[in-house]
């Protein structure tokens, strides 16, 4: 099925991984620092990397090494472990191109169904997957608030024109989509829509990839002439290297270009549209991007709401997504609880609807094959909080606020009894009631103390029990 290369300075972990990922029919290369790594990749390039984040006695961290191997082979997946894992380190692996993030100690679960989709990512890539033309069925953008309806508004006013379009969002906001929507809808759609992934190309090979390159007689047409007609899509644009900017900014005012080793210009007729997940004004202020460059794209902006700004369509993107992933990969057509929407609803989604996406795909592969979706399957690491939110699940905010309130206090009270090592003197005294009045307030709400366990520690009483306090 393909070599693994595994990246880790524990020779425990590296083997246990080793071991689980044979057991799923893969062939695995071993490595524990930053020299063992690029050795093993320029003797036989692997399908796909496994990396861990911290890495003793190596050269370079696994921040580093992903760079050097996003440099040099883009096409290669890597999946970033860690035993010290956050939300911080997450994006910004994310960010240098990495495929995935898993935190140490991983679920088996979770591992080997990470790493089959990125196996099957990396095989389903051509020979560079920053520049690739995708052929794919059009589709509707999905939603109903009024926030998604004026950004649907200002794509079908833009649509039948020739203007150049400046999709700012961030990261997962469905940008492409949006712009394949624009494709789908304007004089252009029978002719092709060619992407330039910018984020994640390689700089050493891209001019000829974009121009097309001559040689003895041989022509190989570059994306710029297979765009010829239709639509180039420059995905997150302000990852372009500033030399190749200054490239792209001659064709779009001279609408020619030169192929690598030809000597004749071409004439090309095609609408530009690009998007970008960053300030480009601040990049520009630090010399990252060229201003003239980017005034000649951002002739029309719209930008692209993420999901947090469109919480009232979490229901039906969900729905959708479900749909589709049960017809297109044979998962379980299931349907989410009310419980489970309102859970969605009220989470944080750094990752927007690529996130979304992501976590339903994982609650249908390893959660049960029937009934309603549950809270406790869609509850991930990755969906989080803001410091200042307010830490309630779906559970709590589905019920009205007296039973609302009975279930926080219920959990609080087990939370602080157990905290305290079954003590209800201590207990009282902390949360500020009297000792009988804390009895009586248990007793209520149906709290028991057990010793099943060695050790007193509090839990609701579901059935009736002797045990009470």
């Amino acid at each position: 099925m393909g070599d693994i290369l595994i990246v880790d300075d524990e020779k425990d972990i590296r083997e246990l991984v080793s071991d689980i990922l044979i057991d799923e029919g893969y062939s695995t290369k071993l490595a524990a620092n930053s020299e063992e790594t690029f050795k093993s990749i320029e003797k036989s390039k692997p399908k796909l990397i496994i990396l861990d984040i911290w890495l003793k006695d190596s050269k370079l961290d696994g921040i580093d090494i992903l760079k050097q191997v996003k440099l040099n082979n883009p096409d290669i997946p890597v999946v970033i472990i860690s035993g010290h894992g956050n939300i911080e380190i997450a994006v910004a692996a994310i960010k240098q191109g990495a495929y995935d993030f898993i935190e140490k100690p991983f679920n088996i679960d979770q591992l080997t169904v990470v790493i089959a989709r990125a196996m099957e990512t990396s095989r389903l890539r051509t020979e560079n997957a920053a520049f690739k033309i995708k052929e794919i069925p059009s589709f509707e953008l999905i939603g109903k608030s009024s926030i998604f309806k004026n950004f649907k508004q200002q794509l079908d006013k833009v649509s039948t024109g020739n203007s150049r379009i400046m999709l700012n969002g961030p990261s997962g906001s469905g940008k492409e989509v949006a712009a394949r929507y624009i494709h789908k809808n304007s004089p252009r759609k029978d002719f092709a829509f060619v992407t330039v992934n910018s984020a994640s190309m390689s700089s050493e090979r891209m001019e000829e990839l974009l121009f097309g390159s001559e040689s003895n007689g041989n022509i190989q047409l570059g994306l710029l002439e297979q765009a010829n007609g239709g639509i180039l899509y420059l995905d997150e644009v302000g990852d372009m290297p500033i030399g190749t900017q200054s490239k792209i900014l001659r064709v779009l005012v001279d609408q020619q270009f030169t192929r690598i080793g030809g000597k004749t210009n071409l004439s090309v007729d095609f609408r530009v549209i690009s998007s970008s997940s960053q300030n480009l004004i601040v990049e520009i202020e630090n010399k990252n991007f060229r201003e003239e460059l980017y005034h000649r794209l951002n002739v029309v902006p719209i930008p692209v709401p993420s999901l947090e700004d469109r919480i009232e369509d979490i229901s039906i993107i969900s729905n959708f997504f479900i749909d589709e992933l049960s017809e297109k990969q044979g998962l379980p057509k299931r349907k989410l609880s009310q419980k489970a929407i309102v859970h969605l609803q009220s989470r944080n989604w750094p990752g927007n609807i690529r996130q979304l996406r992501n976590v339903l795909e994982r609650s249908l592969i390893l959660g049960s094959q029937s009934g309603d979706i549950s809270v406790i399957e869609l509850q991930t690491k990755e969906i989080t909080k803001t410091d200042n939110s307010i830490d309630m699940d779906g559970n709590m905010l589905g019920l009205p606020l007296r039973d609302a309130r009975e279930l926080f206090e219920r959990d609080y009270l087990v939370a602080q009894i157990n905290r305290f090592g079954g003590n209800i003197s201590k207990t009282a005294h902390f949360v500020g009631m009297e000792r009988s009045a804390l009895h009586r307030k248990l007793k209520t709400l149906n709290v028991i103390t057990s010793s099943d366990t060695g050790a007193r520690v509090a839990k609701t009483d579901d059935v009736d029990s002797n045990d009470q306090i």
